[in-house]
């Protein structure tokens, strides 16, 4: 046996670390965030369960979510070793502009109620990473408070064609005068999608008082504090627009929304036009003929049609189909850097993401939704290297294999 002996004092000393006491609860709340799961267990606590659930929620039995989540978890890469991994860069273009890794903040609405901070706050966490952020119609801050807070940012609006066409005009004219570059129409929300959780939690934009809401604010008293003293949530760009959310939300969806109108939209709009909702090759293709500038393949992160298709599955098939010229983005699903790594190899420009920002956001306002871009980014550098990749140029669909 080992002869034994107590400790030299100094010997102790040299082991114990013992940390400064972080006095700034946010701040020591998203120290112990390393995922972007970990940022919504958080958003969870921080936030009523009604205005979570619009967030985490999808519709009916959330089959689509599902699917798409558990489709990046079926993907396996193909490391190659033996390659100077040293000093990666994950930047690449997006319409001729370099951003700093393939990712897009995508259109969230009424982001005001998930935290006060909302849209402005997410737009400058884009600008200081130099990516870019897309403002919703249905946002909570307008076209122009937008621009004039964050001047210096890569900011796209998102554009719901309205049944009265006049009123959509309008409100192109108001992103055009704001310097808006990048148009990003929605095409899948012919009628709003069955969103199961909502409809039982009773949510109302705004959030009114009522028995529930008022037992809620004995747990969520800061969250309420905000929306009490700061000016109310409203569909900020669509004042003009008149009615409560749900016959504004009749003003902006259109059912008989065609080919015609995205023809239309060409026309008008003079700069770069993305197409969000696509789900088959064959509406890719016809949008691109049509002029449009590339796609966002998206089921709405599984918010409408439930058992729509995957759409991770269906990307290598629509780069396949229009080749490398148009861009193409993709939603739905991802939730860290390994999942964009993925998007990237088998065929997306870049991804977007909207739930993993608004996770962060709902944890810790600003600095939540940039401890989310930290993650992603971080998640995919390290993955790059990892795979033996030094630029994002430099991934393929050779490191990337999608199971089934």
């Amino acid at each position: 046996m080992e002869d034994r002996q107590l400790p030299k004092w100094s010997e102790i000393r040299e082991l114990l670390q013992f940390r400064s006491f972080e006095m700034d609860p946010v701040q020591r709340r998203l120290a112990r965030a390393f995922t972007i799961a970990d940022l919504r267990a958080m958003a969870q606590k921080t936030t009523p369960k009604a205005v979570f659930n619009y967030t985490d929620g999808a519709a009916e039995e959330e089959i689509t979510l599902a699917r798409c989540r558990q489709a990046y978890r079926d993907v396996e890469f193909s490391p190659a070793v033996l390659r100077d991994v040293s000093d990666p860069d994950p930047s690449t273009k997006l319409f001729g502009r370099t951003i700093d890794f393939p990712l897009v903040l995508a259109p969230t609405g009424y982001t005001r109620m998930m935290h006060n901070d909302g849209e402005k706050a997410v737009a400058r966490v884009a600008a200081r990473n130099n990516i870019p952020y897309t403002l919703s119609t249905v946002g909570t801050t307008t076209v122009e408070d937008l621009a004039k807070a964050v001047p210096e940012g890569n900011n796209w609006f998102q554009l719901y064609i309205a049944k009265d066409r006049s009123k959509t005009e309008g409100l192109l004219e108001r992103v055009l005068t704001s310097g808006y570059d990048v148009l990003m129409v929605t095409v899948d929300t012919q009628v709003g999608g069955a969103r199961v959780r909502e409809l039982r939690d009773g949510l109302t934009i705004p959030p009114t008082l009522s028995p529930k809401t008022f037992a809620d604010m004995a747990l969520h008293p800061s969250w309420w504090f905000d929306k009490l003293t700061t000016p109310p949530i409203e569909f900020a760009s669509l004042r003009g627009f008149g009615g409560n959310s749900a016959e504004v939300a009749d003003q902006v969806f259109d059912p008989a929304l065609t080919f015609d109108d995205i023809a239309w939209l060409r026309r008008v709009w003079p700069h770069k036009l993305l197409v969000k909702g696509i789900q088959t090759v064959r509406d890719a293709e016809r949008v691109v003929e049509l002029g449009c500038d590339g796609v966002v393949l998206s089921n709405h992160g599984g918010r409408q049609l439930d058992r729509s298709p995957t759409i991770l599955r269906i990307l290598p098939q629509v780069r396949e189909a229009l080749g490398s010229d148009p861009t193409v983005l993709i939603d739905s699903g991802i939730m860290s850097g390994s999942d964009v790594l993925a998007a990237v190899g088998l065929g997306a420009d870049a991804a977007m993401v909207g739930r993993a920002y608004l996770y962060g956001l709902m944890a810790g306002g600003e600095r939540g939704a940039a401890h989310a871009v930290k993650i992603l980014r971080s998640q995919y550098v390290r993955s790059m290297q990892l795979l033996g990749v030094k630029t994002t140029a430099g991934i393929s669909g050779d490191h990337v294999a999608l199971a089934g």
